[in-house]
């Protein structure tokens, strides 16, 4: 609330300021929208349950443990996420693109390569399969894209590149990662990562971090090993 000095009227001299127009688009903003508006229907959001008993009731009920990323790998409903992203978990619901909602069973896991297969009784028309690419000639400085659901918060792209193959990480028998600086927090585990063609090329999965959040150190299971163990 504006209060003039006795006897001033309020005046608006000022004209009004014209709205600037926003140009044309950069080849590389053109890509990133395509890509992002090709690929995020096959990307899905996955709800972790864990049974509850209610202390004075003893009624059990399902609650919401977790949150995670996956994709849709056929029009059969298979899902691919990670396995950490389910272990423990009592039940799962999958959460399309288009906010339909579905319950998951646990189709097969492999933990040492914290791989997991799901599956949702959707109609195929609201399943649209992911494109496969291929990880093994991929080249460090290559442009990828990460989508998925940070912190809960859906739908969310990210860019960056291939930074290393083959890393290490300690995760077990199995280690041969894709380091990627595309940032990754919480909550994007399962969720894929492309390349400029929209194609699947891993599967991200961990990161390096002192913080807890994204310092730009990301990893992703490379999509040949992928494709032999869905």
């Amino acid at each position: 609330l504006l209060l003039l000095p006795h006897g001033v009227e309020g005046r608006n001299d000022a004209a009004p300021r014209p709205v600037a127009q926003r140009g044309p688009l950069a080849a590389d903003e053109v890509n990133n929208i395509n890509v992002f508006k090709t690929t995020s229907p096959s990307v899905v959001h996955i709800t972790t349950l864990q049974n509850q008993r209610d202390f004075f009731s003893r009624n059990v009920s399902q609650v919401p443990s977790g949150t995670g990323t996956g994709f849709v790998w056929d029009a059969d409903g298979h899902i691919v996420t990670n396995y950490h992203v389910i272990q423990g978990a009592n039940a799962a619901r999958v959460t399309l693109a288009d906010q339909s909602d579905w319950p998951a069973q646990l189709v097969g896991a492999f933990p040492d390569r914290d791989l997991a297969v799901l599956r949702i009784d959707a109609p195929a028309a609201k399943l649209k399969a992911i494109a496969v690419g291929q990880s093994g000639n991929l080249l460090v400085g290559q442009k990828v894209y990460a989508i998925g659901n940070p912190f809960g918060l859906g739908g969310t792209v990210t860019a960056g590149i291939v930074s290393a193959r083959g890393r290490d990480i300690g995760a077990g028998p199995y280690d041969d990662f894709l380091q990627i600086d595309a940032p990754v927090n919480k909550g994007n585990s399962g969720g894929p990562t492309f390349d400029v063609d929209g194609n699947v090329i891993g599967v991200n999965t961990a990161i390096f971090s002192p913080s807890g959040g994204s310092v730009g150190i990301a990893f992703a299971i490379p999509s040949e090993t992928v494709k032999t163990v869905v």
